[in-house]
C-alpha cells in the first residue's frame, strides 16, 4: 500500500483528498502548508507527494525541490488553480510527475495517482539514475568501455540514440548519461516508459490535449514532447508503441513540429530523442510491427548494452557498490563478500541482469548474520549455478562432468574453472600487470598471486616478492 503525502492550505480540501485516497486504498498523511509538509516527508517519508502549488510558509515548488534532492523516486503531483497553469508547467519542467487543476475532476487525479504508484514501484525495482549518472554506471569490462567512448563522442550532438539491451541491464542509466554529458544537461530530461501507457492514451501523453479533446479533457495540458522542449525526451520499451503510432511520432522527429490532440496549431519544439527497447527491433520490422523508416530514424546511433553475463569482471565492482549502498539503507555492517560466495556470483547466468543482481544484494543483507557474505547466505538457485547456462559453463555434457562427485562437487568445479578463465581474461586484458588485474578482479595482490599459482598460470615468484611481468 503506497503511502501519500497531501500538503494544502485548504482544510476542507485536504479533507475530500485524504478521503478520496484513502477509499482507493493508499495510506495518507496531510499537512496544512509546505513547512508542516516537508517536516512529515524528512521524518517519515512518503512514497508519492502530492501539493498544493501556492502556500504560505513553503510554496509547492519548495516542496518540489526539497522531496526531489532528498529522493528523485518520488513522484510529486502539483495541484494548482487555472491562473496558474503556466508555474505548474515550470514545475513538471523541474522535476514535478504531473499536475491537476482546481476543481480537479476525482476521477482524473484518481488516475494521475494512479500512474504515479506505478511510476514510484518500476523505480523501486529499477536501476537508479540520477544527475551523476555517468558515475553511476559501475564497470570497468571491455564491452561498458565500449559503451562510455560512444556517450563521449556523442552525447553532446542533436542525433537520436537507440539503445538496445535486456530488462536490467541499465538502459535508463545511459540515457541519463548522455543527456547529463550533453549542452542540455540544465534542461529538462523528461522519461515516459511507453509499455505503461494505455494505448488511446499515448498520442495525448506524447503530444498532448486541448481543452474538449476529449470526454474528460476539461483543460488543455501539454505533452511530453513539449515539457522536454529544449532537453532530452527519453522513449523507454518504444517497440511497444503500436503501428498507427509511429507515423505521428516519425513526423515528430523529422520536422520537429506536431499538434495536440483536438488542436489546429502546430507546436514546435527542440527536443533531443532517446529511445530504448528490449526487443529485436529487425524481427518486429519482419513482422510489420514496426516501421522501418522510424526504426532508421531513431538508430542513427545504435548502442547495444551487453547483458550482464558477458561481463562477468564486473560483477565484484557492482556486488561490492550494492552492498556499501544497502549496508547504509539497511543500517548494516557487511565487510565484505568472501572469494567462495563472489565465485558463485560470477558463475550464475542473471537472467534479471544487475537489477537482479541488486535485488539479491538487499536480501542477502537482510539476512545475513556476519561480517562477511559466504557462499551459504546465498539462494540455492546461485549456489546450484541455476538459470540458462552460460557458454563458459556447458563445455561437457553432465554425465562427463559429474564422476563420483555430487551437485556440490559440480558447482565447486564449474567455479574454479569460471575463476581461472576470468584471471585469465583479466591478465590478457591489463597485459600481465598482475596489480591491475587484482584491481580489475576487486581482490589484493597477494589474492591474485596465490590463485595464479593455484591454477598454474604462473610458475615462479620473485624471491624479493615483486612481479616480473608489473612495467611500473
Amino acid at each position: 500500500m503506497a503511502k501519500i503525502l497531501v500538503i494544502d492550505d485548504e482544510a476542507n480540501l485536504r479533507k475530500v483528498l485524504a478521503a478520496m485516497l484513502r477509499r482507493d486504498g493508499f495510506d495518507v498523511t496531510v499537512a496544512a502548508d509546505g513547512e508542516q509538509g516537508l517536516a512529515e516527508f524528512n521524518k517519515n517519508g512518503a512514497d508519492i507527494v502530492v501539493t498544493d502549488l501556492v502556500m504560505p510558509k513553503a510554496g509547492g515548488m519548495e516542496v518540489l525541490r526539497a522531496v526531489n534532492a532528498a529522493n528523485p523516486d518520488v513522484p510529486v503531483i502539483i495541484i494548482t488553480a487555472h491562473g496558474t497553469v503556466d508555474s505548474a508547467v515550470e514545475a513538471i519542467k523541474a522535476g514535478a510527475f504531473d499536475y491537476v487543476t482546481k476543481p480537479f475532476d476525482q476521477a482524473e487525479l484518481s488516475a494521475v495517482i494512479a500512474k504515479a504508484a506505478k511510476a514510484h514501484d518500476v523505480a523501486q525495482r529499477s536501476v537508479r539514475a540520477d544527475a551523476k549518472a555517468r558515475a553511476a554506471i559501475i564497470g570497468e569490462s571491455a564491452q561498458l568501455q565500449e559503451v562510455f567512448k560512444i556517450i563521449d563522442k556523442v552525447a553532446d550532438t542533436p542525433s537520436t540514440v537507440l539503445i538496445n539491451g535486456e530488462s536490467g541491464t541499465g538502459k535508463e542509466l545511459i540515457a541519463s548519461a548522455l543527456h547529463g554529458a550533453s549542452s542540455r544537461r540544465d534542461k529538462p530530461f523528461i522519461k515516459i516508459n511507453c509499455a505503461a501507457i494505455p494505448h488511446n492514451l499515448l498520442e495525448s501523453e506524447l503530444f498532448g490535449y486541448e481543452r474538449g479533446a476529449f470526454t474528460g479533457a476539461v483543460t488543455s495540458k501539454p505533452g511530453r514532447f513539449e515539457l522536454a522542449d529544449g532537453g532530452t525526451l527519453f522513449l523507454d520499451e518504444i517497440g511497444e508503441i503500436p503501428v498507427e503510432m509511429q507515423v505521428k511520432l516519425l513526423r515528430a522527429l523529422q520536422e520537429g513540429e506536431f499538434e495536440r490532440v483536438g488542436g489546429i496549431k502546430t507546436t514546435r519544439v527542440d527536443v533531443r530523442l532517446i529511445a530504448a527497447t528490449n526487443r529485436d527491433l529487425q524481427a518486429e520490422i519482419e513482422a510489420g510491427r514496426f516501421r522501418k523508416d522510424l526504426y532508421y530514424r531513431l538508430a542513427v546511433v545504435p548502442i547495444v548494452l551487453p547483458p550482464l553475463r558477458e561481463r562477468r569482471t564486473d560483477i565484484p565492482m557492482l556486488a561490492g557498490h550494492f552492498v556499501e549502498k544497502y549496508n547504509r539503507k539497511l543500517n548494516k555492517k557487511i565487510e565484505s563478500i568472501s572469494d567462495d560466495a563472489m565465485a558463485l556470483l560470477q558463475a550464475y547466468n542473471w537472467p534479471g541482469n544487475i537489477r537482479e543482481l541488486e535485488n539479491l544484494i538487499e536480501r542477502v543483507l537482510l539476512f545475513a548474520d556476519g561480517p562477511s557474505i559466504t557462499a551459504k547466505d546465498l539462494p540455492e538457485p546461485v549456489r546450484q549455478g541455476s538459470g540458462t547456462p552460460a557458454p563458459a559453463l556447458s563445455a561437457a555434457p553432465l554425465e562427463a562432468s559429474t564422476g563420483e562427485g555430487g551437485l556440490k562437487d559440480i558447482v565447486r568445479m564449474k567455479a574454479a574453472e569460471l575463476e581461472k578463465d576470468l584471471i585469465t581474461k583479466a591478465l590478457e586484458e591489463t597485459g600481465g600487470n598482475v596489480t591491475r588485474a587484482a584491481k580489475l578482479l576487486q581482490i589484493s595482490r597477494k589474492s591474485l598471486q596465490t590463485k595464479m599459482k593455484e591454477f598454474g598460470l604462473r610458475d615462479t615468484t620473485p624471491p624479493d616478492g615483486r612481479d616480473e611481468s608489473i612495467d611500473e
